[in-house]
């Protein structure tokens, strides 16, 4: 089935800032740096540091320019919200359709995450070369987060490890005070697939990154 992205569908690049190579080097440049937070991060105070002087400095970064900024806001960490989970194998497929340039993306199911809060669909980019993707939408979306619900993991923007941490083929851990913002929270112009129905826990999961607005 084709699930059209909540209300507002990031796509790759700003959907209207795109001007040739330049912007596809801050880009591609930007990927590094997350994956190199992801990846030498010495905890959670020191992962949440460096995004902030991402966001606050690159080129490429979700916050409109010109705008003002004094950081992402956080819930205080809390490892209630901390967990291993059995990955049962569970055939499927989605198409998320952003409303933009990326267009429809297709997704398989790589399993079903028995959490303790409910069942998650992890699922399996089907682009070139592939990621896994577990967006999450819970009680807390729209009164205290944003509405279209955050990104555990989204591995092809180098979200490597710590929110979703693949311990053996049917188990991971999971750490929701990695849970963070898809671009179009930040601004507009950005366009973003979405969680599906499916991965709506009725639980508020009071961990991670709240509202920037």
């Amino acid at each position: 089935m084709t699930f059209r992205a909540y209300v507002k569908g990031g796509s790759s690049l700003k959907s209207a800032g795109y001007r040739g190579s330049v912007q596809a080097l801050e880009l591609a440049d930007y990927r590094a740096a997350v994956a190199r937070n992801y990846l030498t991060a010495t905890d959670l105070a020191d992962f949440r540091a460096q995004r902030d002087k991402l966001f606050a400095n690159h080129p490429q970064s979700a916050i409109p320019r010109g705008e003002s900024f004094d950081g992402l806001k956080y819930y205080p960490p809390n490892d209630e919200f901390v967990a291993e989970a059995d990955l049962r194998e569970a055939p499927g497929s989605i198409d998320i359709d952003t409303g933009g340039p990326d267009g429809v993306c297709h997704y398989t199911r790589a399993g079903i995450l028995d959490t303790p809060w409910g069942e998650l669909s992890l699922w399996w980019l089907q682009s070139y070369g592939g990621g896994l993707f577990l967006p999450v939408r819970d009680a807390t979306s729209g009164p205290e987060t944003y509405g279209g619900g955050r990104y555990l993991t989204d591995t092809v923007k180098g979200t490597h490890g710590r929110g979703v941490e693949m311990l053996t083929p049917t188990r991971a851990r999971l750490d929701f005070n990695y849970l963070y913002n898809p671009s179009c929270a930040y601004d507009d112009e950005w366009l973003c697939p979405l969680a599906p129905p499916e991965n709506t826990l009725e639980v508020a999961i009071r961990a991670g990154e709240l509202k920037y607005h």
